[in-house]
């Protein structure tokens, strides 16, 4: 029996885990009607609503730092099979042109994000929970890499950052869920193994879905 319910996957990560790599490589297994993807990233407050530490430095690893109302009425309304439009966010990069992202529904519905599961009204909804692990120094790495290319921050920020909050904010409010996640993908190599189990389970959930959504 077919069911046009939305399967909603939730998808979490510590910082430079390989969310965005993994997730591109998964939604590229499926046609466009098939999978719709809604991130959290886009929904950070303006720079100027977030909490500073004691150094007065911009703290955006706090669940705080999400437009969390915002986040979970949109993907109440993708799980209603209605669109949705949100502007991307350009992690204050002045050289990035912020895009408008179009989400249409789709029979897997992909929610991803640090505090995806820490959001209790999302992550009470979630038909599968996702968690994707990494060793601490292999994610020190990719994240300085990261941010010196695409976000233009110097390495001494990236390395205050993630000792005073980045690090603060996986052990507390991701870490802890780990053991509660359907899946544990590790990628400290690669992850082409743990993307495929995930990607045959995801097509034979779409059995039992319509494979298009009006």
């Amino acid at each position: 029996m077919e069911n046009n319910t939305p399967y909603l996957v939730g998808v979490a990560g510590g910082s430079a885990s390989g969310k965005t790599s993994i997730i591109n490589a998964l939604v590229s297994q499926f046609d466009a009607n098939q999978i719709a993807l809604i991130s959290q990233d886009n929904y950070y407050f303006d720079r100027a609503l977030q909490h500073r530490d004691e150094n007065d430095e911009v703290n955006f690893d706090l669940p705080t730092a999400i437009d969390r109302e915002a986040l979970v009425k949109d993907v109440s309304q993708l799980m209603s099979l209605n669109k949705v439009t949100k502007k991307e966010y350009t992690f204050n990069n002045p050289a990035a042109e912020a895009k408008i992202v179009s989400i249409s529904p789709a029979p897997i519905l992909i929610v991803e994000g640090l505090f995806v599961f820490h959001y209790t009204e999302l992550a009470s909804r979630m038909d599968l929970k996702v968690y994707i692990d990494a060793l601490e120094e292999v994610k020190l790495k990719r994240r300085i890499l990261r941010d010196l290319t695409e976000r233009g921050y110097p390495e001494s920020d990236v390395r205050y950052r993630w000792k005073n909050h980045v690090m603060p904010a996986y052990r507390n409010y991701l870490k802890p869920h780990k053991s509660h996640c359907d899946f544990v993908l590790n990628n400290n190599v690669n992850y082409e193994k743990g993307l495929s189990v995930l990607t045959n389970h995801l097509k034979a959930t779409l059995t039992t879905r319509k494979t298009e959504l009006a």
